[in-house]
């Protein structure tokens, strides 16, 4: 049987040409304001998966 890609897994993560998992930062819905601009500012960039994860998000997303 075909393994399905997860979903979950597929709409948080990016794969890069060369193969990186970059994820966005978390808690960036609400509760903006009491945060420091330097907080504010690290959370518009994404980061790449650790590298203990990216063996098991690459399972979830088999297509790529």
């Amino acid at each position: 049987m075909k393994q399905k890609t997860s979903k979950t897994i597929a709409k948080r993560v990016k794969i890069t040409k060369t193969g990186k998992l970059l994820k966005r930062k978390g808690g960036q819905d609400h509760f903006n304001a009491r945060e420091s601009g330097k907080v504010t500012r690290n959370k518009r960039r994404d980061l790449e998966v650790s590298a203990s994860y990216v063996r098991n998000f690459k399972q979830f997303m088999p297509h790529g």
